[in-house]
């Protein structure tokens, strides 16, 4: 301890006040323990300040402002003013209601909030440096603790996050001005997102992705209408291209982007996809090519904790880390990172702490990209569960057979739901179209239950909506939908 140090004491030290963080802060308030969070920037974190909350504010408003100019079939003509910087208060408004609502929460769950940055000294205790000259530090002795320190963008080499024309996506979520072009360095759900957006308020935006598609990881029926109505918005892209330096040429900047090797671009594939060495001229440069964890901060290795080799802490179903009595939730605990499974894995941290019999079952959570039109996904696809040895069953219908999807003008994509054809139980599904990320939410919850493609099927959906879609796919697994032919 440094002399003058103050030292407090808690049940519950909690590092980070994002999704997992807070959550875990005000469940074991609930529960009557004794909790201290500490956060070193913003309470809510980076997806409630830079990240989740506004990025989705920019999409709403920017779709709004796009769906009225394109609505000439519906009779409507519009030629919509996009005020930037009215956009831009809008969605810090929003921000700043949900992040002080936060606080709000904390404090009437008699969470104490502590301002600073917080490294491990042993397993027992932190040091506190609070920001602001001679703010000083604190000395924390702790019980329990929940590392929720969550993660940051990554940078590639010469492209620094310092330099103007190049930006992460907390930085492009906050720009003061919409720029003319830009070069989307990274085809992942970040990059996608926000390449619409830019898009949609009528910047010439071009994608350099490295793989051979767009947001790796999902199939390609699910992928295919996103990039087709990209590429309908004018958006460029350069599949198998590393983006390896940026200058100055005289006005804006010149990206250049080199062919990576063919058969890594394709995943083992030897056949090309480009191979010329690529100069693009924009105004800037958004690098969004994924998110590490914010650990080597903490001193993790003074409290014994084990990360892996990307610097993820590694816990077990019960959110615990190699040390019995230390926590980790959220991104820094590992993929996916996801806001949701990071609440998820707090509420389970703070109760196992609490005595309760809690763990986290990671098959039903979903995943969700929010470009146009959504994607989401919930449980195992249909190889997965051929794969994990089920009989696997699909069934699918189409936006474009439903009445609501046709009276909204969007009707891309379709609802496909995985099942077990030996017990009809539900194993998976994903959906790509109009809210696919609040239709997720039914087959989630189908599976959590344990649901049949009967159940399912046999529970009356009102009419006209988008969820008919689901019931639907389920009977054409069953071999009866209505509104599309059976397989």
């Amino acid at each position: 301890m440094v002399v003058g140090d103050v030292t407090t004491g808690t049940d519950v030290l909690i590092i980070g006040a994002g999704p997992a963080g807070y959550v875990a802060a005000i469940r074991a308030g609930q529960l009557d323990l004794d909790v201290t969070l500490v956060e070193k920037d913003a309470y809510g974190g980076t997806c409630l300040n830079y990240g989740c909350i506004p990025s989705k504010a920019l999409i709403t408003a920017t779709d709004v402002a796009h769906e009225a100019a394109a609505a000439e079939e519906m009779g409507i003509h519009a030629d919509p003013a996009i005020d930037l910087a009215g956009m831009m208060d809008w969605k810090d408004g929003v921000v700043d209601q949900l992040t002080s609502g936060v606080e709000k929460l904390c404090k009437a769950n008699q969470v104490t909030l502590l301002e600073g940055t917080a490294r491990f000294a042993d397993e027992n205790t932190v040091r506190v440096s609070h920001s602001g000259e001679g703010q000083g530090s604190e000395t924390l002795e702790f019980e329990n603790a929940i590392v929720a320190t969550g993660s940051r963008p990554i940078s590639i080499p010469d492209f620094s996050f310092d330099d103007e024309p190049v930006l992460n996506s907390r930085q492009a979520l906050a720009l003061d001005s919409v720029p003319d072009s830009m070069v989307v360095v990274g085809g992942g759900y970040i990059g996608m997102e926000l390449a619409s957006v830019f898009a949609k308020l009528g910047t010439d935006v071009t994608v350099v992705e490295m793989l051979d598609s767009i947001l790796p990881g999902y199939d390609d029926d699910l992928t295919r209408p996103v990039k087709q109505r990209a590429e309908a918005l004018g958006i460029d892209f350069h599949f198998g291209y590393t983006a390896s330096e940026w200058y100055e040429p005289g006005n804006g900047i010149r990206v250049v982007a080199e062919p990576v090797d063919g058969a890594a671009a394709n995943g083992g594939s030897t056949e090309a996809i480009e191979a010329e060495r690529l100069e693009l001229d924009v105004e800037t440069v958004l690098v969004v090519v994924g998110r590490s964890p914010v650990s080597e901060t903490l001193d993790l290795e003074e409290a014994g904790i084990e990360t892996d080799d990307r610097g993820f802490i590694e816990t077990d179903s019960r959110a615990r880390t190699n040390v019995d009595h230390i926590f980790a939730v959220g991104d820094v605990a590992g993929e996916p990172m996801l806001a949701h499974k990071g609440s998820a894995e707090g509420k389970v941290a703070a109760e196992v702490i609490a005595g309760e019999p809690a763990a986290l079952d990671h098959q039903a959570i979903p995943a969700v990209v929010f470009t146009d039109p959504e994607i989401a996904t919930v449980g195992m696809t249909e190889s997965e569960a051929e794969e994990a040895g089920f009989d696997a069953v699909t069934g699918q219908f189409p936006f474009r057979a439903s009445g609501r999807a046709l009276t909204t003008g969007d009707s891309d994509g379709f609802v496909k739901i995985v099942a077990d054809d030996s017990d009809g139980y539900v194993l998976g599904a994903s959906i790509v179209g109009p809210e696919a990320s609040e239709l997720i939410a039914e087959l989630g919850l189908a599976i959590e239950l344990g649901a049949t493609l009967e159940d399912v099927a046999a529970t009356v959906h009102a009419h006209p909506t988008l969820s008919e879609s689901v019931m639907e796919a389920a009977e054409n697994a069953l071999g009866h939908a209505i509104h599309t032919l059976n397989r």
